[in-house]
């Protein structure tokens, strides 16, 4: 990986880590004009998974302006949640964690603790492990993997915790990871009080419970990106954001299909495209594929 100086490195994560302000429903949302279909075209690349890449609505200040979208079908899948933190304190960059690991999907499990890399910001819980016990006020959703209570329940599942209470499903799964809305449990948009473009990646349910991950390199905002996905060909909801700027990962490797994405852009803190590497990352969500 490539090296960078302690100080841009500060300044980066804090163009993806700032102090978000709480959320606000904008249930009157309204397409802005002069924004082109957003085209979604499925293409299978594995049992449960289907991959998509695709024009964003609008152009992008740079980039090529495209939307990465795999959709994962989280009852024919394997789900998990991977800490540095429970094993050897090393973060690791994702292609690795999926080497490591023996997984076929890896990404972002949210943002983590600029004084203590190894922390995530938000509850961050895995079986046994708390790597983040706080609940953080205001981080409205709430990433819940392996359930506890049925062999029938999908393996991964985004929860607004303003639609249900943490207490009634902690219980219910064994691993957690909290972060920030974007859609809520009825498909209302969120109006971002931050007015910040980046690379960056969002996961959110379609009308089927598919898990719709969602990411960008070239730079957009989050209410650009909450656009995007008001005008999915399905309707979204529960969509949470998991990370922004050159932190951002997203590693697929399934049969003869490969998919590195790295992202680059934070507004006003790292404004260019030049990041080439997955950064080493504390935390991951990771999937693996069934063979049968």
């Amino acid at each position: 990986m490539r090296k960078l100086s302690t100080g841009i490195v500060t300044l980066v994560l804090l163009g993806s880590s700032w102090a978000f302000g709480q959320d606000r429903t904008d249930t009157l949302y309204k397409r802005p004009k002069d924004t082109m279909d957003l085209v979604v075209k499925w293409k299978q690349i594995g049992k449960g998974v289907h991959f998509c890449e695709t024009d964003a609505p609008v152009r992008s200040i740079m980039g090529d302006s495209k939307l990465t979208i795999l959709k994962i079908n989280p009852k024919q899948v394997e789900f998990d949640l991977f800490t540095a933190s429970a094993m050897d304190s090393l973060s690791k960059p994702v292609n690795v964690w999926a080497d490591t690991m023996n997984l076929n999907i890896v990404f972002n499990a949210g943002m983590y603790d600029l004084g203590k890399p190894l922390i995530s910001r938000g509850l961050l819980k895995n079986g046994n492990h708390d790597n983040q016990f706080s609940y953080k006020e205001g981080w409205n959703v709430m990433f819940a993997i392996n359930p506890l209570d049925s062999v029938n329940a999908p393996d991964a599942v985004v929860y607004d915790m303003q639609c249900i209470t943490f207490d009634s499903i902690r219980n219910k799964y064994a691993s957690f990871a909290q972060g920030l809305r974007m859609l809520d449990c009825s498909g209302n948009p969120m109006n971002w009080k931050k007015n910040q473009s980046c690379s960056m990646l969002v996961c959110a349910h379609d009308d089927q419970e598919n898990l719709i991950i969602l990411f960008n390199r070239s730079p957009f905002s989050q209410n650009q990106m909450i656009g995007f996905m008001k005008q999915f060909p399905t309707p979204l909801h529960n969509a949470i954001y998991m990370e922004g700027g050159p932190e951002t990962s997203l590693y697929v490797n399934i049969g003869d299909f490969c998919l590195q994405k790295v992202g680059s852009y934070v507004s006003g803190t790292y404004p260019k495209d030049t990041n080439e590497t997955f950064w080493r990352l504390p935390n991951v969500i990771g999937v693996r594929v069934k063979n049968k």
